[in-house]
């Protein structure tokens, strides 16, 4: 006899938690109490399925990294009661936040699977149903009694991606994310294909740790012709900055201007982490490959290799929170922690 995986369901906010008023056409929050109600499938589910709502459910586009703790303590609170965990959250932040908690959590040996919608779940042809049953289903995967997925990631339009390595690309299409380059970990389909290979392999000896500091003092720099010192200069001098993500041309191209290079040198004798990552859907940063990154590579940028945005932004704010040497700081930071990067 199969043993039912428990699954704890946190509702954050977003999309995929709003039900149509007939009467006035308005979208209102859904009420996850009345969970098999309004989805009678989800009594289908080889799972027992219980629910948390955030006492004010969000936009995703209010995030931030209080919210991400807030989401970190609930699965911390009950994670030796659960086998699996789903996050159901607005598509817009989805990467940020999903990509946050795989570095806040160490050791991880349950899934944690963030999932949403583009349509709400009383739309006629909303997404929202599938997302959410198949992410129940994927969360209660088990193998000899252990969970298959032990990790943070992310169910959409069939597929389940790797948190850390996966984009919004698209505002309209089922099809919202992709992991450009990470392969799927699962796909659906009429049977769900798991790719064992791909997998995060824990440690199960060692304990879960969760990991709340989050240093937010950041700004995100994407390069662009034309763009001049006095705007650099302006966002560079800002204080308490920490940190700085470059989003850069192709493989880690950036102007070889005096006054660029001399800026972003001058920044990072100051104390202050300077991060390339390319601007292009796939691919990876190559500093030195060509003479327009040689220069960055020579005075200390540290470069996000395979990186996402997301994954910068997120490993960004939780190693600037452990107060690391600068050669230390970069040697981890060019180093997979969570297999987000190569």
């Amino acid at each position: 006899m199969t043993t039912k995986a428990n699954i704890l369901l946190i509702y954050t906010g977003g999309t995929i938690g709003m039900i149509k008023n007939f009467e006035t056409g308005a979208l209102k929050a859904f009420n996850f109490d009345e969970l098999l109600q309004n989805i009678p499938e989800i009594k289908l589910l080889e799972n027992n399925i219980d629910t948390v709502s955030f006492e004010r459910p969000i936009d995703s586009s209010n995030m931030k990294p209080e919210f991400w703790l807030q989401i970190a303590r609930i699965v911390e609170r009950n994670y030796e009661e659960y086998d699996g965990f789903v996050v159901l959250h607005g598509s817009d932040t989805m990467s940020y936040s999903a990509s946050a908690l795989s570095f806040m959590f160490e050791n991880l040996t349950k899934p944690i699977i963030f999932t949403g919608s583009q349509l709400p779940i009383g739309d006629l042809r909303t997404d929202a149903k599938e997302n959410l049953i198949t992410s129940i289903q994927i969360a209660g995967l088990q193998r000899h009694g252990t969970p298959v997925i032990n990790e943070v990631c992310l169910y959409f339009e069939y597929k389940l991606y790797r948190a850390n390595r996966t984009t919004k690309v698209n505002a309209e299409h089922f099809e919202a994310f992709d992991s450009p380059n990470y392969p799927p970990l699962v796909e659906s389909g009429v049977h769900l294909s798991v790719n064992h290979e791909a997998l995060w392999k824990p440690n199960r000896r060692r304990q879960m740790k969760l990991h709340t500091g989050i240093n937010d003092q950041i700004a995100l720099v994407k390069i662009f012709p034309g763009i001049n010192q006095s705007l650099m200069e302006h966002i560079l001098s800002y204080e308490g900055l920490k940190g700085v993500i470059l989003e850069t041309y192709g493989s880690g191209n950036a102007p070889t201007e005096d006054w660029f290079i001399n800026l972003l040198k001058q920044t990072i004798n100051k104390g202050i982490y300077i991060v390339n990552v390319t601007q292009c859907i796939g691919g990876s940063i190559n500093m030195g490959q060509y003479e327009t990154s040689s220069q960055l590579k020579k005075i200390g940028v540290v470069s996000g290799r395979d990186l996402t945005t997301e994954a910068a932004v997120a490993k960004l704010m939780y190693l600037l929170a452990q107060d690391l040497s600068p050669k230390v700081f970069k040697t981890i930071f060019e180093t997979s922690l969570r297999g987000e990067m190569l």
